[in-house]
């Protein structure tokens, strides 16, 4: 739970599409199960020079589903800056990428154009998209606006959601832990997402979950360099255990251990920035 930006180092293989999005893959093509390779597709556009950006990392082209294939680049995009894949200040090009991920240029573009309006990347005309170099700083902006909206949040919720509720979201809970076991920051930063989510949906504003899920995201970039804000496996442990404590207190409806817990834990997370 507690807030950081992820470091620079990656964990598994560069750039996979492993199923991101969870859809069902077709049969027919090469790769694993459940998943085909989408072809390149007709009309593609390299408007982009390339020959200033890093090298493409040596590994088997990834494979992506036919299926929704700008969402799940998208997300296999947003894993890959949680990992530090997308490093803070390089120029990355749709064409380049495309020919990592195997598809064409146009599904990427579009992807980095989202993420450009969420603030992750920047355009460079001519050139392709920059990802945005931030310092703790920021980290520690978002960790106090974040506490502003969660925390009345949470501790109204504690008094009103039935015990039951609450422990409708322990598969979610043990998820995050699961996923810190891994050692991976991306799958980490997902199921923390989804267990933030799935608390402050609860609270039946569609706003406010999606503004609080933007600046979650935001806050799981990497920073400059690495920083404090980069987290090992122990570390995403304990984080998430204090998913199921927080739990374990809303659960028993102990109102003094809820207030210290999400009190604690946004202030751990204003101070490593």
């Amino acid at each position: 739970m507690r807030q950081g930006a992820q470091g620079s180092a990656s964990t598994g293989t560069p750039w996979a599409v492993a199923n991101p999005s969870g859809s069902s893959g077709q049969s027919g093509a090469s790769g694993p199960p459940g998943q085909v390779r989408v072809p390149r597709q007709a009309g593609e556009v390299r408007g982009e020079h390339t020959h200033s950006e890093p090298a493409a990392p040596a590994a088997v082209r990834p494979v992506v589903q036919r299926a929704s294939v700008r969402g799940q680049i998208l997300d296999a995009l947003r894993a890959a800056l949680v990992a530090g894949d997308l490093r803070p200040g390089e120029v990355y090009s749709a064409p380049v990428l495309g020919e990592r991920f195997g598809v064409s240029a146009t599904p990427v573009r579009e992807a980095m154009q989202q993420l450009a309006l969420e603030g992750a990347v920047e355009v460079v005309p001519n050139r392709g998209f920059r990802v945005v170099e931030r310092g703790v700083r920021e980290l520690g902006e978002l960790a106090e606006v974040r506490a502003l909206i969660e925390v009345p949040v949470m501790l109204r919720l504690a008094r009103t959601v039935p015990a039951e509720r609450w422990a409708e979201l322990r598969p979610l809970a043990e998820a995050t832990v699961r996923a810190a076991s891994s050692g991976c920051r991306a799958t980490y930063a997902e199921s923390d997402r989804g267990f933030h989510r799935a608390v402050l949906s609860l609270s039946g504003n569609v706003q406010l979950v999606r503004i609080a899920e933007d600046l979650h995201r935001r806050a799981q970039w990497p920073l400059v360099g690495g920083g404090r804000g980069v987290r090992g496996r122990a570390e995403l442990l304990a984080d998430a255990h204090e998913h199921t404590a927080l739990l374990d207190a809303l659960v028993a409806r102990d109102l003094d251990v809820v207030r210290a817990l999400v009190g604690e834990h946004f202030a751990g997370a204003a101070a490593a920035g």
